[in-house]
């Protein structure tokens, strides 16, 4: 027996051994520095090109983190809070210490396609390059060109507060090992011009999957994957784009789904939370041209299998049917149809019978508004109740709604809205 046992530690040891040797190899491989760049054009680019990249970077949302609160606009600054601490967005504006004053078309490109640095240093995931991988040289070039043309802001960057060993290369090597290889655009060939279009900004500028895809307990997902995911740290439900009962749009008219990027609003509902700021930073912004195209590519998504109905039910209580008589009615309406142009209809309505609560409980604690839009200038909102109502009350009223106007949805408990109050 001990010879067997010998025998299988020496076994186990040197696939062990193998495997360290392996990974190793893989890490010296996505750690090496690349050559470096040359040096900045002092070639000014075309105003043409200038706008073009604004438009681009528009579409990418690229001010919204890059930009810290009351900052200067690109000068970086800006807290993104992760499971695994906080990265800070860098400086974008053509400083030339502490901005990419001295960076290179070439250095914005590997930036944008490889995720490391000008030096060569790995870029944390939090800046999305797995989506960014896709774009097209041209369009890089062109959003290089307008940051370079913005008012130089001598902003240093912000040391990254991450845990051991997060905050180490050789773990951010080992996770793009793990999960990252660059992925150009493929345009369908069988598909219309609009829709590889669409395709080409949901997938990559717009990138939708950084939001609506699941991750894993190491931050990584899928950039084709659209079947909806919690959002780190801001206990918001990116709802599934592929499943018609949380926001697929398989049966909505595209004029519908235009409007609802374009101004935040539309007959078939409204955006709330993250995807409001989508809204007001870069969509509300994009050409009609553009918004059809990804509507024709989001309309197109193949249908997700349904997972089966929730073992436990709403029921109809007295407490809850009480309270929104008390705090809703007036503005829903006694049958839950609402207010067009003003207030949601709650019957027939999605985010009330999603299997993920999250949202709805977020809206009853929190409230909120639709984006303030050109196409929308002064939206109507819905104020706070996390004074007014105990979180009992909160859960009794949502299974009123969840049971009611032929609802026919999962309980919602307590515990469910303790959890999203203490996530806050």
């Amino acid at each position: 027996m001990s010879t067997r046992a010998g025998k299988a530690r020496l076994t186990a040891g040197l696939l062990a051994l193998a495997l360290l040797l392996i990974v190793a190899a893989l890490l010296w491989r996505d750690d090496q520095p690349p050559a470096g760049g040359t040096a900045a054009s002092s070639v000014p680019a075309g105003q043409d090109l200038i706008e073009r990249g604004a438009y681009l970077a528009r579409a990418g949302n690229c001010m919204a983190c890059h930009t810290e609160r009351g900052g200067a606009p690109y000068a970086g600054g800006r807290g993104i809070a992760t499971p695994f601490g906080t990265v800070y967005a860098s400086n974008l504006t053509p400083d030339a210490n502490t901005g990419i004053g001295v960076w290179s078309a070439e250095d914005f490109w590997q930036a944008l396609r490889e995720g490391r640095s000008r030096d060569g240093r790995l870029l944390y995931p939090a800046f999305p390059y797995a989506n960014y991988s896709r774009l097209q040289r041209e369009d890089a070039d062109a959003i290089y060109a307008f940051l370079r043309s913005l008012p130089p802001v001598a902003r240093a960057n912000m040391p990254h507060e991450l845990r051991w060993p997060f905050n180490t290369q050789w773990a951010l090597a080992a996770w793009r090992t793990l999960y990252f290889k660059p992925e150009p655009f493929e345009p369908q060939a069988q598909q219309s011009p609009a829709y590889n279009r669409g395709a080409y900004l949901v997938q990559g500028l717009g990138h939708c999957s950084a939001c609506h895809a699941a991750r894993n307990a190491l931050g990584a997902s899928n950039p084709l994957d659209l079947a909806g995911g919690l959002i780190p740290m801001q206990n918001w439900y990116a709802p599934s784009l592929t499943d018609a009962r949380q926001a697929g749009l398989m049966d909505w008219p595209l004029a519908d789904i235009v409007a609802l990027m374009q101004t935040g609003v539309s007959p078939r509902g409204s955006v709330q939370g993250p995807m409001a700021e989508v809204v007001l930073h870069s969509t509300q912004h994009l050409s009609q041209t553009d918004l059809q195209a990804m509507a024709t590519y989001l309309k197109a998504l193949p249908a997700s299998p349904r997972p089966p109905p929730p073992a436990r039910l709403a029921q109809p209580n007295t407490a809850g049917a009480a309270l929104y008589d008390k705090h809703c009615v007036q503005c829903h309406g006694a049958q839950g149809q609402g207010v067009s142009n003003a207030y949601p209809a709650l019957a027939g309505n999605r985010a009330v019978t999603m299997d993920s609560t999250v949202n709805l409980v977020q809206m009853v604690l929190h409230g909120g508004y639709p984006p303030a839009t050109a196409g929308n200038p002064r939206p109507y909102g819905m104020p706070p109740y996390w004074v007014d109502l105990s979180e009992q009350d909160i859960a009794d009223l949502l299974n009123h709604l969840r049971s009611s106007w032929g609802h026919s949805a999962g309980a919602v408990s307590a515990v469910d809205v303790q959890a999203a109050r203490s996530r806050r």
